[in-house]
């Protein structure tokens, strides 16, 4: 199994930041390789449509609105991995109420591919997305 993490503070209090990203079918208002994201199951599912025109369904097995976290996992992708489980988390910064830091971390079997190509994938992605809710927020 592989697995890789990113962490980004950014320029907005945790509160500010998981009223963006905590919801479940929020990934398009920040997120701009999501172009549409669709819930099902009420809520528990998503299906997401990227630039491509691929599908991306994930399921939401936590969600914890208190701690400001949510986990899911991967049920349908064009990625090479199975059993992909990640994570959100937007942290509070000691002594700070102006800053938050978001961890977007993951696990993964790599098919197909050496573990350091799939975290390399993933890594890449979770950098490009913290990057975009940089930007989003700097808005």
């Amino acid at each position: 199994m592989a697995s890789t993490s990113v962490s980004r503070v950014l320029p907005a209090s945790p509160q500010k930041v998981w009223d963006l990203i905590g919801g479940f079918d929020a990934l398009p208002d920040w997120l701009p390789y999501i172009l549409e994201s669709t819930a099902l199951e009420g809520g528990r599912v998503r299906k997401l449509a990227n630039p491509d025109g691929d599908v991306i369904v994930e399921r939401l097995v936590g969600f914890n609105e208190a701690e400001r976290h949510y986990t899911y996992a991967i049920l349908e992708a064009p990625f090479p991995v199975t059993g992909y489980l990640s994570t959100l988390r937007v942290h509070p910064v000691d002594g700070r109420d102006d800053l938050a830091e978001v961890q977007w971390s993951g696990r993964f079997t790599p098919d197909g591919v050496s573990d350091t190509e799939a975290e390399k994938l993933f890594t890449g992605i979770y950098a490009d997305g913290l990057d975009a809710l940089h930007q989003a927020l700097a808005a």
